[in-house]
Protein backbone atom coordinates (compact mmCIF):
# COMPACT_ATOMS: atom_id res chain seq x y z
CA UNK A 1 0.00 0.00 0.00
CA UNK A 2 1.40 3.41 -0.81
CA UNK A 3 2.61 5.76 1.94
CA UNK A 4 0.13 8.43 0.85
CA UNK A 5 -2.73 5.82 1.19
CA UNK A 6 -1.65 5.20 4.69
CA UNK A 7 -1.43 8.60 5.92
CA UNK A 8 -4.94 9.15 4.27
CA UNK A 9 -6.22 5.76 5.81
CA UNK A 10 -4.73 7.04 9.26
CA UNK A 11 -6.27 10.57 8.78
CA UNK A 12 -9.42 8.98 8.60
CA UNK A 13 -9.04 7.16 11.80
CA UNK A 14 -7.86 9.99 14.03
CA UNK A 15 -10.79 11.93 12.65
CA UNK A 16 -13.52 9.54 13.03
CA UNK A 17 -12.35 8.75 16.54
CA UNK A 18 -13.11 12.84 17.03
CA UNK A 19 -16.91 12.34 14.89
CA UNK A 20 -17.82 9.64 17.35
CA UNK A 21 -17.45 11.43 20.45
CA UNK A 22 -18.72 14.95 19.01
CA UNK A 23 -21.51 13.48 17.65
CA UNK A 24 -22.10 11.16 20.96
CA UNK A 25 -21.54 14.29 23.27
CA UNK A 26 -23.67 16.54 20.68
CA UNK A 27 -26.63 14.19 20.75
CA UNK A 28 -26.53 14.07 24.05
CA UNK A 29 -26.74 17.93 24.52
CA UNK A 30 -28.63 19.06 21.96
CA UNK A 31 -30.76 16.38 20.26
CA UNK A 32 -31.71 12.58 20.12
CA UNK A 33 -29.25 9.92 21.23
CA UNK A 34 -28.15 7.30 19.81
CA UNK A 35 -30.70 4.66 20.76
CA UNK A 36 -32.96 7.08 20.29
CA UNK A 37 -32.09 7.43 16.50
CA UNK A 38 -31.29 4.17 16.36
CA UNK A 39 -35.17 3.04 17.48
CA UNK A 40 -36.64 5.25 14.32
CA UNK A 41 -34.68 3.19 12.08
CA UNK A 42 -36.30 -0.08 11.17
CA UNK A 43 -35.81 -2.95 8.57
CA UNK A 44 -37.74 -2.66 4.88
CA UNK A 45 -38.52 -5.69 3.87
CA UNK A 46 -40.14 -5.79 0.46
CA UNK A 47 -41.72 -7.85 -2.38
CA UNK A 48 -42.36 -7.40 -5.60
CA UNK A 49 -44.21 -9.72 -8.28
CA UNK A 50 -41.90 -11.08 -10.89
CA UNK A 51 -43.74 -9.36 -13.60
CA UNK A 52 -42.70 -6.11 -12.61
CA UNK A 53 -40.64 -3.88 -14.81
CA UNK A 54 -37.64 -3.73 -12.22
CA UNK A 55 -37.81 -7.19 -11.44
CA UNK A 56 -35.06 -8.57 -13.68
CA UNK A 57 -32.77 -5.71 -12.38
CA UNK A 58 -33.81 -5.17 -8.96
CA UNK A 59 -34.83 -8.67 -7.74
CA UNK A 60 -38.28 -9.68 -5.93
CA UNK A 61 -37.35 -9.77 -2.33
CA UNK A 62 -35.54 -6.30 -1.22
CA UNK A 63 -34.19 -5.23 2.17
CA UNK A 64 -32.99 -2.38 3.08
CA UNK A 65 -33.54 0.47 5.56
CA UNK A 66 -36.13 2.72 6.34
CA UNK A 67 -36.52 6.36 8.96
CA UNK A 68 -39.63 7.07 10.83
CA UNK A 69 -40.15 11.13 9.76
CA UNK A 70 -43.78 11.12 10.87
CA UNK A 71 -46.02 10.57 13.65
CA UNK A 72 -48.50 8.19 11.69
CA UNK A 73 -46.15 5.60 11.02
CA UNK A 74 -44.34 7.83 7.72
CA UNK A 75 -41.32 6.03 6.66
CA UNK A 76 -38.79 7.56 3.89
CA UNK A 77 -36.20 5.25 2.20
CA UNK A 78 -34.52 4.89 -1.21
CA UNK A 79 -37.49 4.33 -3.60
CA UNK A 80 -35.92 1.36 -5.74
CA UNK A 81 -36.34 -1.02 -2.54
CA UNK A 82 -39.95 -0.69 -3.05
CA UNK A 83 -40.15 0.23 -6.18
CA UNK A 84 -43.16 -2.18 -7.55
CA UNK A 85 -43.83 -3.66 -4.34
CA UNK A 86 -47.12 -5.59 -3.58
CA UNK A 87 -45.99 -6.28 -0.17
CA UNK A 88 -43.96 -4.23 2.36
CA UNK A 89 -43.00 -5.42 5.61
CA UNK A 90 -41.26 -2.59 8.87
CA UNK A 91 -39.04 -4.74 10.99
CA UNK A 92 -38.38 -2.36 14.26
CA UNK A 93 -35.04 -2.93 16.48
CA UNK A 94 -36.91 -4.96 18.94
CA UNK A 95 -38.10 -7.53 15.89
CA UNK A 96 -41.41 -6.25 15.88
CA UNK A 97 -42.60 -7.16 12.39
CA UNK A 98 -45.60 -4.39 11.03
CA UNK A 99 -46.65 -4.73 8.19
CA UNK A 100 -47.15 -1.48 5.96
CA UNK A 101 -48.42 0.36 2.65
CA UNK A 102 -46.56 2.22 -0.43
CA UNK A 103 -47.39 6.01 -0.05
CA UNK A 104 -45.65 7.19 -3.07
CA UNK A 105 -42.96 6.95 -4.93
CA UNK A 106 -40.55 9.74 -6.84
CA UNK A 107 -38.35 8.62 -9.62
CA UNK A 108 -36.69 12.21 -10.16
CA UNK A 109 -35.10 12.14 -6.65
CA UNK A 110 -34.87 8.47 -5.91
CA UNK A 111 -37.15 8.75 -2.22
CA UNK A 112 -39.76 6.40 -1.23
CA UNK A 113 -42.44 6.64 1.28
CA UNK A 114 -44.44 4.02 3.32
CA UNK A 115 -46.69 3.96 5.93
CA UNK A 116 -46.54 1.75 8.92
CA UNK A 117 -49.85 -0.16 9.63
CA UNK A 118 -49.71 -0.18 13.28
CA UNK A 119 -47.71 1.89 15.56
CA UNK A 120 -43.86 2.09 15.61
CA UNK A 121 -42.25 2.62 19.17
CA UNK A 122 -40.48 5.35 18.81
CA UNK A 123 -39.63 8.98 17.96
CA UNK A 124 -39.95 10.08 14.18
CA UNK A 125 -36.54 12.01 13.04
CA UNK A 126 -36.87 15.69 11.91
CA UNK A 127 -35.78 16.43 8.47
CA UNK A 128 -32.34 18.65 8.21
CA UNK A 129 -31.46 21.07 5.93
CA UNK A 130 -28.89 19.06 3.47
CA UNK A 131 -28.12 22.37 1.64
CA UNK A 132 -26.21 23.65 4.79
CA UNK A 133 -24.03 19.76 4.84
CA UNK A 134 -20.75 20.49 3.95
CA UNK A 135 -17.08 18.95 2.67
CA UNK A 136 -15.78 17.97 5.94
CA UNK A 137 -18.75 17.82 7.95
CA UNK A 138 -19.17 15.16 10.19
CA UNK A 139 -22.18 13.24 10.24
CA UNK A 140 -23.39 9.42 11.39
CA UNK A 141 -24.67 6.61 9.17
CA UNK A 142 -27.45 4.00 10.71
CA UNK A 143 -29.18 1.29 9.31
CA UNK A 144 -31.58 -1.29 10.79
CA UNK A 145 -28.73 -3.08 12.21
CA UNK A 146 -28.94 -0.71 15.51
CA UNK A 147 -26.85 1.49 17.12
CA UNK A 148 -24.07 -0.53 17.89
CA UNK A 149 -23.41 -0.43 13.95
CA UNK A 150 -23.79 3.11 13.52
CA UNK A 151 -20.84 4.52 11.37
CA UNK A 152 -19.22 7.70 12.36
CA UNK A 153 -18.46 9.86 9.10
CA UNK A 154 -17.29 12.72 7.06
CA UNK A 155 -18.78 14.80 4.06
CA UNK A 156 -15.85 14.52 1.66
CA UNK A 157 -17.97 15.83 -1.66
CA UNK A 158 -20.79 17.66 -2.77
CA UNK A 159 -21.24 17.15 -6.65
CA UNK A 160 -23.60 16.21 -9.63
CA UNK A 161 -24.42 12.50 -9.44
CA UNK A 162 -25.65 11.08 -12.96
CA UNK A 163 -26.98 7.41 -12.91
CA UNK A 164 -26.97 5.12 -15.93
CA UNK A 165 -30.54 4.61 -15.69
CA UNK A 166 -31.91 8.31 -16.44
CA UNK A 167 -31.31 9.93 -13.01
CA UNK A 168 -29.76 13.01 -11.74
CA UNK A 169 -28.65 14.82 -8.74
CA UNK A 170 -27.37 17.88 -8.70
CA UNK A 171 -25.76 17.93 -5.20
CA UNK A 172 -25.63 14.39 -3.80
CA UNK A 173 -23.73 13.93 -0.59
CA UNK A 174 -20.54 11.80 -0.76
CA UNK A 175 -19.32 10.36 2.15
CA UNK A 176 -16.54 8.00 4.03
CA UNK A 177 -15.15 5.80 4.74
CA UNK A 178 -17.94 2.96 3.43
CA UNK A 179 -21.43 1.65 5.30
CA UNK A 180 -21.78 -1.48 2.94
CA UNK A 181 -25.36 -2.19 4.36
CA UNK A 182 -26.64 1.37 2.63
CA UNK A 183 -29.53 0.71 0.77
CA UNK A 184 -31.91 3.21 2.66
CA UNK A 185 -29.86 4.32 5.21
CA UNK A 186 -29.96 7.50 7.73
CA UNK A 187 -27.89 10.25 7.23
CA UNK A 188 -28.23 12.48 10.21
CA UNK A 189 -26.25 15.93 11.72
CA UNK A 190 -24.66 16.42 14.77
CA UNK A 191 -28.30 17.64 16.27
CA UNK A 192 -29.74 14.48 15.62
CA UNK A 193 -31.50 15.49 12.20
CA UNK A 194 -31.94 13.69 9.09
CA UNK A 195 -30.07 14.95 5.98
CA UNK A 196 -29.70 12.13 3.65
CA UNK A 197 -30.71 8.94 2.34
CA UNK A 198 -28.75 5.68 1.50
CA UNK A 199 -28.15 5.42 -2.01
CA UNK A 200 -25.45 3.68 -3.52
CA UNK A 201 -21.65 2.62 -2.47
CA UNK A 202 -19.30 4.38 -4.96
CA UNK A 203 -15.45 4.42 -5.61
CA UNK A 204 -14.77 7.88 -5.76
CA UNK A 205 -16.77 9.52 -3.29
CA UNK A 206 -14.11 12.09 -3.25
CA UNK A 207 -13.63 13.68 -6.52
CA UNK A 208 -10.07 13.46 -7.34
CA UNK A 209 -8.51 11.69 -4.29
CA UNK A 210 -8.20 8.46 -4.05
CA UNK A 211 -9.33 7.27 -0.92
CA UNK A 212 -10.87 4.01 -1.26
CA UNK A 213 -15.01 3.49 -1.44
CA UNK A 214 -17.58 5.68 -0.36
CA UNK A 215 -21.59 6.29 -0.35
CA UNK A 216 -23.30 8.68 -2.54
CA UNK A 217 -26.82 9.93 0.18
CA UNK A 218 -29.44 11.48 -1.34
CA UNK A 219 -30.35 14.86 0.09
CA UNK A 220 -33.04 15.38 2.06
CA UNK A 221 -33.80 18.48 0.48
CA UNK A 222 -34.80 16.93 -2.50
CA UNK A 223 -37.97 15.07 -0.87
CA UNK A 224 -39.42 18.65 0.54
CA UNK A 225 -40.88 19.89 -2.79
CA UNK A 226 -42.62 16.72 -3.28
CA UNK A 227 -43.97 15.42 0.01
CA UNK A 228 -47.35 16.73 -0.02
CA UNK A 229 -47.89 14.97 -3.87
CA UNK A 230 -46.10 11.81 -2.88
CA UNK A 231 -49.03 11.92 0.10
CA UNK A 232 -51.70 12.77 -1.66
CA UNK A 233 -51.10 10.95 -4.98
CA UNK A 234 -48.12 8.84 -4.72
CA UNK A 235 -45.84 10.65 -7.43
CA UNK A 236 -45.14 13.89 -8.16
CA UNK A 237 -47.56 16.29 -9.64
CA UNK A 238 -45.54 18.08 -11.97
CA UNK A 239 -44.91 17.51 -15.60
CA UNK A 240 -43.25 13.67 -16.51
CA UNK A 241 -39.94 14.46 -18.16
CA UNK A 242 -39.11 12.53 -21.49
CA UNK A 243 -37.98 8.91 -21.07
CA UNK A 244 -36.04 6.71 -22.77
CA UNK A 245 -35.24 3.61 -21.25
CA UNK A 246 -31.95 3.13 -21.94
CA UNK A 247 -28.89 2.30 -19.53
CA UNK A 248 -26.02 4.48 -20.62
CA UNK A 249 -21.83 4.54 -19.73
CA UNK A 250 -19.76 7.88 -20.06
CA UNK A 251 -16.53 6.68 -21.35
CA UNK A 252 -13.92 9.61 -22.06
CA UNK A 253 -16.02 11.62 -23.44
CA UNK A 254 -18.20 9.55 -25.34
CA UNK A 255 -22.06 7.64 -24.19
CA UNK A 256 -22.14 4.36 -24.95
CA UNK A 257 -25.73 2.92 -24.52
CA UNK A 258 -25.50 -0.55 -22.09
CA UNK A 259 -28.53 -1.81 -22.30
CA UNK A 260 -32.24 -1.12 -24.02
CA UNK A 261 -35.28 -2.08 -21.86
CA UNK A 262 -37.78 -4.17 -23.50
CA UNK A 263 -41.09 -2.44 -24.64
CA UNK A 264 -39.58 1.29 -23.73
CA UNK A 265 -39.55 3.79 -26.07
CA UNK A 266 -35.76 3.62 -27.11
CA UNK A 267 -36.48 -0.28 -28.10
CA UNK A 268 -39.89 0.23 -30.27
CA UNK A 269 -37.14 3.40 -32.05
CA UNK A 270 -34.12 1.15 -32.68
CA UNK A 271 -31.80 1.90 -30.22
CA UNK A 272 -29.62 -0.78 -29.78
CA UNK A 273 -26.86 -1.79 -26.96
CA UNK A 274 -23.45 -0.71 -28.59
CA UNK A 275 -24.73 2.22 -30.02
CA UNK A 276 -22.84 5.50 -28.63
CA UNK A 277 -25.34 9.11 -28.53
CA UNK A 278 -23.34 11.86 -30.06
CA UNK A 279 -26.37 14.54 -29.48
CA UNK A 280 -29.75 15.24 -28.69
CA UNK A 281 -31.30 17.62 -31.76
CA UNK A 282 -27.69 18.51 -33.07
CA UNK A 283 -26.63 19.31 -29.83
CA UNK A 284 -23.45 17.56 -29.24
CA UNK A 285 -23.20 15.81 -25.89
CA UNK A 286 -19.99 14.38 -24.21
CA UNK A 287 -21.49 12.87 -20.26
CA UNK A 288 -24.29 11.94 -18.83
CA UNK A 289 -25.51 15.00 -16.93
CA UNK A 290 -24.98 16.80 -20.57
CA UNK A 291 -27.33 14.36 -21.81
CA UNK A 292 -30.00 14.21 -19.83
CA UNK A 293 -29.78 17.84 -19.30
CA UNK A 294 -30.43 18.27 -22.94
CA UNK A 295 -33.11 15.66 -23.35
CA UNK A 296 -35.34 16.99 -20.76
CA UNK A 297 -35.03 20.74 -22.22
CA UNK A 298 -36.51 18.35 -25.19
CA UNK A 299 -40.27 19.15 -23.88
CA UNK A 300 -42.36 16.99 -21.67
CA UNK A 301 -42.86 13.28 -21.54
CA UNK A 302 -44.47 12.50 -24.80
CA UNK A 303 -42.38 14.68 -27.14
CA UNK A 304 -40.28 13.43 -29.76
CA UNK A 305 -36.77 13.23 -29.33
CA UNK A 306 -34.35 13.38 -32.04
CA UNK A 307 -30.81 11.44 -31.10
CA UNK A 308 -27.71 11.83 -33.05
CA UNK A 309 -26.02 8.26 -32.59
CA UNK A 310 -23.07 6.20 -33.90
CA UNK A 311 -24.09 2.75 -34.89
CA UNK A 312 -21.74 0.78 -36.07
CA UNK A 313 -19.27 3.22 -38.02
CA UNK A 314 -22.53 4.65 -39.78
CA UNK A 315 -23.98 7.95 -38.06
CA UNK A 316 -27.85 8.47 -38.11
CA UNK A 317 -30.38 9.99 -36.46
CA UNK A 318 -33.23 8.36 -34.39
CA UNK A 319 -36.66 9.33 -33.31
CA UNK A 320 -37.66 8.33 -30.31
CA UNK A 321 -41.39 9.10 -29.13
CA UNK A 322 -40.50 9.74 -25.50
CA UNK A 323 -42.45 8.14 -22.87
CA UNK A 324 -43.17 8.56 -19.24
CA UNK A 325 -41.67 5.78 -17.01
CA UNK A 326 -44.44 6.70 -14.44
CA UNK A 327 -46.77 4.43 -16.58
CA UNK A 328 -44.42 2.05 -17.80
CA UNK A 329 -43.73 1.21 -14.62
CA UNK A 330 -46.50 -0.93 -12.97
CA UNK A 331 -47.22 1.05 -10.20
CA UNK A 332 -51.07 -0.13 -10.11
CA UNK A 333 -50.60 -2.64 -7.24
CA UNK A 334 -48.83 -0.26 -4.39
CA UNK A 335 -51.07 2.97 -4.89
Amino acid sequence: MAGRDVRLIRGFAVLLGVAALALAGAAAAEGPSLDELAAAIVKVKANVPGDARSAQTLGTEREGTGTLIGGDGLVVTIGYLILEADRVELVTQAGQKVPAEVVGYDYESGFGLVRAMSKLPAKPLKLGDSAGVKVKDRVLALNHSGADNARPALVVSRRTFAGYWEYLLESAIFTAPPMLDWSGAALVTQDGRLVGIGSLIVNDPAEGENIGPGNMFVPIDDLKPVMADLLTQGKPATTPRPWLGINSEEVRGRLFVTRVQDGTPAAKAGLEKGDIILGVGGKPVSSLAEFYRTLWATGPAGVDVKLNVLQGVAPAEITVKSGDRYRWLKLNRSY
